[in-house]
């Protein structure tokens, strides 16, 4: 595993350029190469890297739908349009993911330009535990909403990892 920057989720814009770089430096490393994404907000750039390159990734507009599933992610946000979605990354990193790279450490008044048009918290919870609850309870009150848990385990990333890899 290769990891890049988890910030770059907060500038999807930049995601496929930094997969090509790092496929292309692994390419001659490894007899394969495959990418742990979902599209997570490229808008298709990094399927367009994939095909060019001949790799595989993680199936999915996002993380979300690797774990909790498309169906049940469209079933959220048809019962209640403004759910704003966190993982466990997300839940254990929201002080340094969101609120200091929106400025919201700084200027929570932007709380309601950044956040104003959810209407709740949804924790698809891959490992939940008391101090994991209690961050997303904090995380959900930082931005005002109420927070739904919604257990998903990591089942359907294991499946998706092994299908990636056959």
């Amino acid at each position: 595993m290769h990891p890049l920057p988890p910030l770059l989720h907060n500038q999807p814009q930049l995601i496929a350029a930094e997969v090509r770089a790092l496929a292309e430096r692994l390419r001659d490393t490894y007899p394969r190469v495959a990418v742990g994404y979902a599209d997570c907000g490229t808008y298709g750039a990094l399927d367009a890297v994939c095909d060019e390159l001949g790799l595989a990734r993680l199936p999915g507009l996002h993380c979300y739908d690797v774990y909790a599933g498309p169906d049940r992610l469209e079933r959220f946000f048809e019962e209640q349009p403004g759910t704003y979605l966190l993982t466990d990354f997300l839940v254990r990193s929201f002080a340094r993911t969101v609120e200091r790279e929106l400025g919201l450490d700084r200027w929570p008044e932007l709380r309601d330009a950044y956040f104003g048009q959810y209407s709740r918290v949804i924790w698809l919870a891959q490992e939940p535990d008391d101090e994991l609850r209690a961050l997303a309870a904090r995380a959900a009150d930082k931005i005002g909403l109420p927070l739904r848990i919604v257990e998903t385990g990591d089942a359907r990333l294991e499946a998706s990892l092994a299908d990636l890899l056959r």
